[in-house]
This record gives structure tokens, sequence and C-alpha cells, in this order.
């Protein structure tokens, strides 16, 4: 049975982010979903003026508070999973498949997958635990199949914001997410609040999105820092929550430390310079005083959708086609992927340079999936820096090596 389920985007001054989220959306392997968009203006007019504004539920919003704005989206879907993706990562199309199948079992409250990095190949994050004080260690798993967790004692099941699925009703039930969060640690008080509720969590490996860190109000497109205030309010709010008062002094101290040290490296690479690092950590330490005082109040349940379900177009069963060829080969590659996306398939380029170069991939505008990188170069960073191949042998490792997530068509590997 496929579950219907509502992906909720929250969008604030990224519109060219929201709309490849969209796009990448509109690949998705899955025929049961709707896509509910909370956004400011300049968003919601990205949305209005794509090919998907009659298909998308859309929430004009502008405040500097990533809860309130999930929990309007929470309160709009009609679908009996809620998703999450940020506006400025995409999925793989076989993403919702996925991370939805956990599901099918009863016990199952929510689900988190795998998060890919800037190169579009390695992880950025995987599988963690967090603990009260919001400190997240990595969970060893074995293996690419799904696992169903109950969470150690004084830790939760850590699921990423960008990557992550919850049944509606429960959610609803529990307020949805902290307003008291404007940023960061949002949905970790969430995996806290399963935890200290019971719920089992399933991580996902093969629920996979791509995240690229987009530029915001709170550092610049290079990830250097701008703003460390909200960061600061948060973790106060989160340790006074989940900390013993007499334990709150020491983890903020450990806290602010590496926050320290985060920005010494920044100001080592170029992007910083000394006074920035003591005025972001200014800013810290007025967020710590600005989550001392906000208040802590218990969540109302979150009322249900006055809209119903409003089907999104994606791709379910679309075929995946790989391409292959040499870099002087590109332009006429990436147009052949092109008229293929717009034919109604999922494409996938690879483009081959004669070098041990490694390989990065990117979703492109005009909707296809694109690995760039020497013939002899590593794609997975665990892999051999170089290592022989021809190009055939390679190019079919590499369609083998993605199929899992994006899917595949055994007669289309060889175009």
């Amino acid at each position: 049975m496929t579950l219907p389920v509502s992906v909720v985007v929250v969008s604030r001054g990224r519109p060219q982010a929201l709309t490849r989220c969209l796009a990448g959306l509109a690949q998705l392997n899955y025929d049961a979903v709707e896509v509910v968009v909370v956004a400011c203006p300049d968003g919601i007019a990205a949305v209005q003026s794509s090919p998907f504004a009659e298909q998308v539920k859309q929430l004009p919003f502008d405040k500097p508070n990533i809860s309130e704005a999930r929990n309007l989206g929470i309160g709009s879907a009609a679908g009996e999973i809620v998703a999450f993706i940020d506006d400025d990562a995409v999925p793989e199309p076989l993403w919702l498949t996925h991370l939805v199948a956990p599901f099918q079992t009863a016990e199952v409250a929510a689900t988190g997958g795998y998060v890919i990095g800037r190169n579009g190949i390695s992880y950025q994050w995987t599988a963690r635990t967090v603990d009260g004080t919001g400190e997240a260690k990595p969970l060893p798993l074995e293996g690419m199949d799904p696992v169903l967790l109950s969470p150690p004692e004084g830790r939760a099941i850590k699921t990423e914001g960008t990557n992550m699925a919850v049944r509606r009703d429960l959610l609803a039930e529990m307020g949805g997410f902290d307003p008291a969060y404007a940023f960061f640690l949002d949905e970790t008080d969430l995996n806290m609040r399963l935890a200290l509720a019971g719920q089992t969590v399933a991580l996902v490996p093969l629920a996979q999105v791509h995240h690229g860190y987009q530029a915001s109000a709170r550092r610049s497109s290079d990830r250097t820092p701008t703003d460390l205030r909200q960061i600061g309010a948060s973790k106060m709010v989160f340790l006074r929550k989940y900390t013993d008062e007499k334990l709150q002094k020491r983890a903020w101290k450990r806290f602010r430390n590496e926050q320290r040290l985060r920005l010494l490296s920044f100001m080592q690479r170029g992007p910083l310079g000394a006074d920035d690092v003591l005025r972001l950590l200014r800013g810290l330490n007025r967020g710590k005083a600005e989550g001392a005082a906000r208040e802590l109040q218990g969540l109302a349940p979150l009322p249900r959708a006055s809209e119903g379900f409003r089907s999104f177009q994606a791709k379910p069963g679309a075929k995946h086609v790989c391409l292959k060829g040499r870099i002087w080969q590109a332009k006429s590659l990436r147009k052949q992927a092109a008229e293929l996306v717009a034919s109604g398939s999922v494409a996938t380029l690879f483009l081959f340079g004669p070098s041990p170069r490694k390989h990065w991939v990117r979703f492109t505008e005009d909707g296809y999936w694109e690995q760039n990188g020497g013939l002899w170069g590593q794609s997975e960073r665990s892999g051999a820096k170089f290592q022989f191949w021809r190009i055939s042998t390679r190019f079919l490792s590499e369609c083998v090596r993605i199929s899992p997530v994006r899917g595949h068509d055994s007669n289309e590997f060889h175009r």
C-alpha cells in the first residue's frame, strides 16, 4: 500500500534554491505525494512563476523561525506521513520510496535518511544519536537496509531536518516543532520528545538527499558563519529543557569552546579576521542570554488540514537513463540529457576526462544529474585515488553504484 506523503519545504530568501528543490521533487519515483511550501514573498513568487504553481500548497510566511514555519506546513499537510526537506537540498528520485517504507510497520513513528554534502558523493550526515546537551555522536550501522531503533537511555535517535519523516497525526498531537527554536536544534528537540515518549525511529541509509549549504542570514555561501546569536539561543533552550541545571554551565562552556575553535579554523583559512571572531562570539553570548530568558511552555496540538490532499506530479515509474561521454562531448550530451528529462525520464550524464581527478555530482537547472571527473579518479572518497578503467566498465560501475537511490533500467545503461 502506498502511503500518501506531504513534503514540507520551508524557504526564506533563497528563491533560486527553492525552484531547484521543486524540480528535484518533481522527479520523485512516488505516486502519492503533495508538496507544501512555506515561504517568504520571493519564495512564493518563485513557486507561482514555476511549472508547479497549481500543484503546490503555498503558505506565505516571512518570519525567521523555522519551527513556526514547519508547523504551518504540518497544519496544511493532508498526507498520512509528513516529510521534511530544506530548500537548499535536492532528493534522489527514490528518496520517498525508501524513507516511507518503514512506516508499513505500525510501531515506527519517524524515519530519517542520509545526507550527501557539496561534492554530491560524500556523506555530510549518516546515523547518529544525540544526548540531553544536544551533542551527537556516530551510530555504527552495517549495510544499507533500514534499521528500527529504540533510543538508548538518555539519548535519542538523531534525524536531520532536511531528510526526515513523521506520522502526521502523531506529529500534530505532539504540537509539531517547538517555536522556542527559531533555528538550530529544532528537529533535535523533536527527536528528544520522541525518545522520551518511547517511540521507535527507523534510520534508512538509502533515503538520500543532496544538501548544498546555500547562503543565509547566518552563513555565507562558503559556510563562513555570519551570525551565531540564534545558535546560542537554541542551545540554551535545549540545555534548559534536557540537561540538569548543575550540568548546564559545563555543557555551555564546552559548546562555546567548540564554536570558538570552528571560528578560528575559518580565520586561519582567511574568510574571518580576529575582529570577526570576537564579534561572532559576542553574538553567541547574546544568544545564550536570549535563550535563558525565552518562555518554555507546552505545545498545543496542531489543526488538521482544511484542504484535502493536493497531488504533486512527480515521476512514478520513470526510467532512469544513464549517458556517458568524454568531457569534450559535453555540449551535445548535455542537450541530450535535457531532452530525456523533458520527455519524462530521469537522466544521469557521466562526463569522463583523461585524468585521476575526483568526481563531483550536481543536479542541473535542466533537471538531469551530472557526474563529472577523471576516468581514473575517485567517486567514493574511500576508494583508490587512482584506478585504471576502460570507459565502458567505469560507466557501468558508476551506474550500478547510484542505481539503489536513483533507480535504473538495465536496458538503458549503455547509451
